[in-house]
């Protein structure tokens, strides 16, 4: 699923002891110290030891981590362990549902001045508010566009996953969701509530001739792309990152006039917990262009909201190259699904490869 995907690949990179940050941007130590609680993936972003002691000595606040493996088991576990966290890494997908639940509190954002650079598209995201009160700080985002071979005339619509020049070529991710946006976006509908189910299942089969892999991890990605399998693709823009970065693939992030299939991962405040301040001075840390510079660029990251973090990489990094924040005025960013609307993607995705076999 998309939801794991995009963190397991975090698990690819290098683990990094970083030095040399400088702090200046941290509160000095105007709490009461005590500790917080940040509820998260492993090994995403949070948990840095390098970061985490900076931020205690800085502070005075210890942070302490539990985990989730799934964004289920993170709402399951708000639930069943009130007064547990102070903080959680929650995708915009997942936090409107967590809001209906009374699972978080509202966001003081006179207490993250950071917040001040986060990117307007993101901060006034509607799955991140209610009632005219936010409820997560968005901190890091990315997209599903296209991937092309270099030196390929590129692309400026998703329309090129069915031109007869890529017979056989395309790569398909094999993940209904993303899919079904695609289909949505072909046929100029909602990538979230596309009400023309037959037209996205219409876009989708047109492509059958040029279909030549479903991939479902980034290493099968790599290794088809590396044999030179297709040339055409779906794919994650950190991918696409790590890719070039890494594998020292050929490979061209392209996001066509429709705008990229986007998500964006906050950091939110459990109703209940017990050190809302000090989890908001954490929040403003992680957004804080000196913690994401040292974290994209020795050890790798997803895109900061913050459009002064993204800035401030080197001119030649190549998540800055990709992630530019025009993206973000295009792209559509995906939402809750109700179970039945679920359902109903999951079903057309299946009909859909029966199609591509035959």
């Amino acid at each position: 699923m998309t939801e794991l995907t995009r963190r397991n690949t975090m698990k690819l990179m290098s683990a990094a002891l970083v030095a040399g940050v400088s702090f200046s941007s941290l509160p000095r130590k105007a709490f009461s110290g005590g500790s917080i609680t940040v509820l998260n993936w492993q090994g995403y972003g949070t948990d840095e030891k390098w970061s985490v002691k900076a931020f205690t000595e800085k502070t005075g606040i210890a942070v302490v981590h539990d985990y989730y493996s799934s964004e289920s088991e993170m709402l399951t576990k708000l639930r069943t362990n009130p007064g547990a966290y102070d903080l959680v890494i929650i995708n915009a997908a997942r936090c409107a549902q967590a809001v209906a639940e009374d699972l978080l509190q509202p966001i003081d954002f006179s207490k993250v001045p950071n917040v001040g650079a986060v990117d307007e598209n993101l901060r006034s995201n509607p799955n991140f508010s209610k009632d005219g009160k936010s409820f997560a700080v968005p901190w890091v985002w990315g997209m599903t566009s296209l991937a092309i071979r270099e030196g390929l005339p590129v692309p400026d619509s998703y329309a090129v996953l069915a031109d007869a020049a890529y017979k056989g070529r395309v790569a398909m991710d094999d993940d209904a969701i993303i899919n079904v946006a695609v289909g949505a976006l072909m046929s100029g509908q909602d990538i979230n509530d596309p009400k023309d189910l037959a037209a996205v299942t219409a876009a989708l089969k047109s492509i059958k001739p040029n279909v030549k892999l479903l991939w479902s991890t980034e290493d099968q990605w790599n290794k088809s792309f590396a044999a030179k399998e297709f040339d055409l693709s779906l794919f994650w823009s950190g991918g696409s990152v790590r890719s070039k970065r890494n594998a020292k693939l050929p490979v061209q992030f392209v996001v066509p006039k429709e705008g990229g299939i986007g998500w964006v991962d906050g950091l939110a405040i459990p109703a209940s917990a017990p050190n809302a301040e000090g989890a908001l001075a954490f929040a403003n840390w992680m957004i804080d262009p000196a913690f994401y510079v040292e974290w994209a660029t020795k050890v790798g990251a997803p895109a900061s909201s913050n459009s002064a973090a993204l800035s401030a990489l080197p001119a030649d990094d190549l998540s800055r190259q990709v992630h530019k924040p025009e993206y973000l005025k295009t792209m559509g960013i995906m939402s809750a699904l109700p179970d039945d609307r679920r359902e109903a993607f999951n079903n057309l995705w299946q009909e859909v490869k029966a199609f591509y076999a035959e």
